[in-house]
């Protein structure tokens, strides 16, 4: 994948944060969301310092808070189910507003709703100052299978042609006079659906058989070197050093 395939995700830009090693804003962004997900719920305080240094970290990788909002809906199934908590855990019973809820239910749903919150911000500044291209190397830097960080790469590079294969059998079908109305038109449907596969799967041979015929052996030429220098791990890895602080505070007032 070339520079002219960034993703949709990646905000481009040349603060601090996008110039990181990706291998060293993958290490801290997974080693940051154990942290958090180790602290005590009871503990909102420390919840909202996470808050407050991610908001820092956007500020300085110059992410627009509304680009962040926006991006916050997929937690949407998350909030959901959290808020269904208080009604249906059972034990002691409280009173908020009129309605009886969960005492033990109102903690859970916190609990989530907190966790995940944090996870997912710091999954949207990772994708966002850092290009998929750039992830996918830093996976492979870390040694993760390179079998794996080929089938990831080919997933991304041929999304985005599937999905274009879908938006144009859905034209040929409306072009057609079809609408999916009722059950009656899962038929049809479910032959769109294999004809699909089957392009895929042609397409995914024919890919293959190029690749084998331009010398390809079981593995991708590395065209860019990310090796990061020690100052970005130091860089990188404050992000969870403050978060282990936070964390040990968090552990002894509890």
């Amino acid at each position: 994948m070339g520079s002219d395939h960034a993703h949709r995700l990646y905000v481009p830009g040349a603060s601090v944060v996008h110039r990181l090693g990706p291998q060293c804003k993958l290490v801290a962004t997974v080693a940051f969301v154990i942290l958090v997900v180790l602290t005590p719920a009871r503990q909102m305080w420390a919840f909202a310092l996470y808050a407050l240094v991610l908001a820092v970290v956007a500020a300085v990788a110059h992410i627009p808070a509304p680009t962040i909002a926006r991006r916050m809906l997929v937690e949407v199934p998350f909030v959901v189910f959290a808020l269904a908590m208080p009604f249906l855990t059972p034990g002691d019973r409280v009173e908020v507003a009129g309605i009886q809820l969960s005492s033990a239910g109102l903690w859970s749903a916190w609990n989530v709703l907190a966790k995940a919150t944090v996870g997912v911000v710091t999954s949207i500044l990772l994708a966002a100052t850092t290009d998929l291209r750039m992830l996918l190397l830093g996976l492979e830097r870390l040694r993760l299978p390179g079998l794996l960080v080929q089938i990831m790469t080919f997933m991304v590079r041929y999304s985005d042609v599937i999905t274009d294969e879908m938006r144009r059998m859905r034209i040929a079908r409306l072009a057609r006079g079809f609408e999916a109305r009722d059950i009656r038109s899962l038929p049809v449907l479910a032959h769109s659906a294999g004809a699909l596969f089957i392009r895929s799967y042609e397409r995914g041979e024919r890919v293959h058989l190029a690749m084998l015929s331009r010398g390809y052996t079981g593995s991708m030429p590395s065209v860019v070197d990310i090796a990061a220098p020690t100052r970005d791990w130091a860089l990188a890895l404050a992000l969870p050093a403050v978060a282990i602080v936070i964390l040990t505070a968090a552990r002894v007032s509890a």
